[in-house]
């Protein structure tokens, strides 16, 4: 158990596949990792967030993906999604139209539910990438 009055940090990191039921599996691990951590108020936005980030990157790469979660000493829940396209994600559109979209509304719920998010290019396996990432305040 941590210290009275500091926050525990931790940091998380599933390599997944390039197959959409490893989506399933970081929803499943993620709200795991929540759990353990007493976090589970959280664990609803987070699992939606987790689910667009990872999702975006098995649909639109061919190669590997990996879910990366961790808690930050200011108690920021950082969750991101690295892929094997080192190009910038879409634009996120405006969650009123995200909502009536049949696609393209991952982000758009990412921006309306997260405190910030960004992508930043990224190495792993070998393959340039980029994470694409969310913070949730967990405070």
């Amino acid at each position: 158990m941590p210290e009275t009055g500091t926050t525990e940090t931790w940091d998380y990191t599933l390599y997944i596949p390039n197959d959409l039921r490893a989506v399933t599996v970081c929803r499943r691990t993620l709200r795991v990792i929540l759990a353990m951590h007493e976090l589970t108020a959280l664990a609803d936005t987070a699992e939606l967030l987790a689910t667009e980030l990872v999702s975006n990157a098995v649909r639109h790469t061919k190669g590997p993906a990996a879910l990366r979660v961790r808690r930050s000493s200011e108690g920021l829940v950082w969750i991101g999604a690295w892929d094997t396209d080192p190009e910038p994600p879409e634009p996120p559109v405006p969650l009123g139209r995200a909502l009536e979209a049949e696609e393209g509304r991952g982000l758009g719920l990412v921006v309306a539910c997260a405190e910030y998010w960004g992508w930043q290019p990224s190495a792993r396996f070998g393959d340039r990438g980029k994470y694409v990432w969310c913070e949730l305040p967990a405070c």
